[in-house]
């Protein structure tokens, strides 16, 4: 299949879901993605910010960024300008960064923020626990940002082909996202995204509530980790 036929395919399973895709781009030339592009998908999601500033600068500006790996805090000044959401927000060090930014930059409309809660039994993977996003949501610090918007959350999963285990993290990120959105954002509805599921994945993710699935391979295939 083409990127354009799979693109066709992840719209018309996402039809009847409250559910987006992120088509995750990584390695992946700017040509691959602007086959996804003139299939009509405009939501892409890139992994380093030097592959996605070199994008960003190569394909249409209507295009939504969002920045989906780890992101160190010296490297945020390269993207503020014109990404529309972090995903792998994993401390209150790096949103004071991304909110300092983006005030630089004098962003009309403020960066949307996932913080990244870790739900995986491996210890490469990033993220903040439960309760540190509680802490990050009580400090003063968050509670005098402009620049920032937090919208939700984003888990990755362990990487098994064990249904009930991913069932469990997937439910685990839920949890969090529900009490978060019930002590903090009460009646506010830009709090309304669980980030979750990957192409291996997405179908349970899905079931269990994701609001913004992140596939790679199954749109652009295999990644070259060569280049």
């Amino acid at each position: 299949m083409t990127i354009a036929d799979n693109i066709l395919y992840f719209d018309e399973q996402l039809r009847n879901t409250n559910c987006r895709l992120v088509a995750v781009s990584k390695t992946h030339p700017a040509a691959a993605i602007k086959e996804a592009y003139e299939a009509g998908h405009r939501l892409f999601g890139e992994n380093k910010v030097q592959e996605l500033v070199e994008k960003y600068a190569e394909l249409p500006h209507d295009i939504t960024w969002h920045l989906i790996g780890h992101l160190q805090t010296n490297k945020v000044k390269f993207i503020a300008e014109f990404v529309d959401t972090i995903e792998s927000v994993d401390s209150l060090k790096l949103l004071v960064e991304i909110n300092k930014r983006a005030e630089m930059y004098g962003r009309t409309l403020p960066i949307n923020c996932l913080l990244q809660i870790s739900i995986a039994d491996e210890l490469t993977k990033y993220g903040m626990d439960y309760e540190e996003a509680v802490a990050l949501l009580q400090s003063e610090e968050y509670r005098s940002m402009k620049y920032i918007r937090v919208v939700g959350v984003m888990g990755i999963a362990t990487n098994t082909s064990d249904e009930a285990k991913l069932r469990q993290e997937f439910r685990y990120l839920r949890g969090c996202y529900e009490n978060l959105r019930d002590t903090f954002f009460f009646a506010n509805p830009d709090f309304c995204e669980i980030s979750m599921g990957m192409t291996s994945d997405w179908k349970i993710a899905i079931e269990e509530g994701s609001t913004l699935i992140r596939v790679g391979s199954g749109i652009f295939g295999a990644r070259d980790y060569s280049k």
